[in-house]
């Protein structure tokens, strides 16, 4: 059995029970104590479990449940930098673009100062920042404003007004997670009402996601997934989702994470 076969059944054992124990793995699957430990290891560091003494157990996956910018930001961090630097390559010098709040969409844009004349929306107080503190110098940046959410997102009547306003070449969003049937959510039901504006706003819709958003269901929807013109994901998405996305998705571009080999093991 592949490590990434391993990895799957792992996390549906705790799916379906809430944690595991290193001893019964070794027995169900047949191999070594050590070769166990390393894919908890794998999984944990990627968010997608938590690791407890003797075994491991389910993220805190509760719908409502919303993280700070802070604690978001050094998850799956190699990840979220490749899928900037894959979305980054679709942005056009000249264009108007939306960027919602998260960390991906951070450093997205931080990817994006010497794109010339880009007129950026955004309803995040840290893609603003990045982008007038080191954008080039004929840039345009707008921040609507609005109440601020424990993820720096800038939400609510305000924000939505904005938005309503404005019509945009593209737009690049960040989720909380999504679904097949849920499709992109958020915890938070005033970011939903505003994402759902930017997603009007714009003319193509580009997800930026990790691979660890796929499945995740926050409390509030924000659109379907047939919306999305462009997901960009990196390569640790399961293999078996990408057929079950491509049933409701224009593109997916998958950026290769540096130092990640086929099976899912970092290079050491």
């Amino acid at each position: 059995m592949l490590p990434r076969q391993r990895q799957n059944y792992i996390l549906d054992k705790i799916r379906q029970t809430g944690g595991v124990k290193v001893a019964d793995l070794v027995r169900d699957l047949e191999v070594s104590d050590m070769t166990i430990r390393r894919d908890l290891d794998v999984l944990a560091q990627s968010g997608r479990v938590v690791k407890v003494h003797g075994g491991a157990t389910a993220i805190n996956q509760r719908a409502a449940h919303e993280p700070g910018f802070g604690a978001k930001s050094s998850l799956q961090r190699r990840e979220k930098e490749a899928i900037a630097a894959a979305a980054a390559a679709l942005v056009q010098p000249g264009t108007a673009i939306g960027l919602s709040a998260g960390t991906t969409t951070h450093i997205l844009a931080q990817q994006l100062l010497e794109i010339p004349a880009l007129t950026v929306v955004t309803n995040s107080v840290w893609v603003a920042d990045a982008l007038h503190e080191g954008g080039a110098p004929d840039q345009t940046v707008l921040l609507t404003g609005g109440r601020r959410t424990p993820s720096d997102a800038l939400v609510g009547p305000f924000a939505v007004a904005a938005l309503r306003t404005v019509h945009l070449d593209q737009v690049f969003m960040g989720v909380h997670g999504f679904d097949s049937k849920a499709g992109l959510t958020t915890p938070n039901m005033l970011e939903a009402e505003t994402n759902r504006a930017l997603v009007d706003a714009g003319r193509q819709l580009v997800v930026v996601a990790d691979h660890t958003k796929w499945g995740a269901v926050g409390m509030n929807s924000i659109t379907t997934l047939n919306r999305i013109d462009v997901l960009v994901i990196d390569d640790g998405l399961d293999p078996a989702a990408r057929p079950i996305i491509e049933e409701d998705v224009g593109d997916i571009i998958i950026a290769e994470v540096p130092g990640r080999d086929a099976s899912g093991w970092e290079a050491v």
